[in-house]
């Protein structure tokens, strides 16, 4: 794992000029192997990345004690924006940080693991109107943050 992330690093920064501050685990899953030889790597990626972030977890982030090379994503697939909206006021009353995760935009006829681009802009929408008392944000800069007002 080490070698390949070191590599993957390297090749997305001389293509793109950037250097990669996160990293989402495949599948959301932290380890490599079975059984006996399971084998975390998330240490790896605590070393690499600022942040590390996982899939289809049990609930969204503490911002006083989340782990941040492995920060939870909750599931956005399939989900329309009435649900989304539950669920992001739910976690704004609790104070936590939600990590809305999807595999990819779609129809809404379309097979798979999708969230409409609709579901995606009304989220935006609502979210970027300051009355809603939302922060919307990549993962780095409230990382970023977070680390520094902790």
């Amino acid at each position: 794992m080490e070698i390949e992330l070191d590599s993957s690093n390297k090749k997305i920064e001389g293509i793109l000029g950037i250097k990669p501050v996160s990293f989402a685990y495949p599948c959301g899953q932290t380890y490599v192997g079975r059984g006996t030889e399971t084998r975390s790597y998330t240490p790896l990626v605590a070393e690499r990345f600022e942040t590390g972030r996982t899939y289809m977890d049990e609930g969204p982030n503490d911002p006083a004690f989340c782990d941040f090379s492995q920060l939870l994503g909750m599931k956005l697939d399939g989900m329309p924006f009435n649900e989304a909206k539950k669920l992001i006021e739910s976690e704004k009353c609790n104070g936590k940080w939600l990590i809305l995760v999807c595999h990819e935009t779609g129809k809404p006829d379309s097979p798979g693991s999708v969230v409409t681009l609709a579901t995606i802009e009304a989220i935006c929408k609502y979210a970027s109107n300051p009355k809603n008392g939302i922060w919307l944000d990549s993962v780095h800069n409230i990382a970023e943050y977070l680390k520094n007002n902790r």
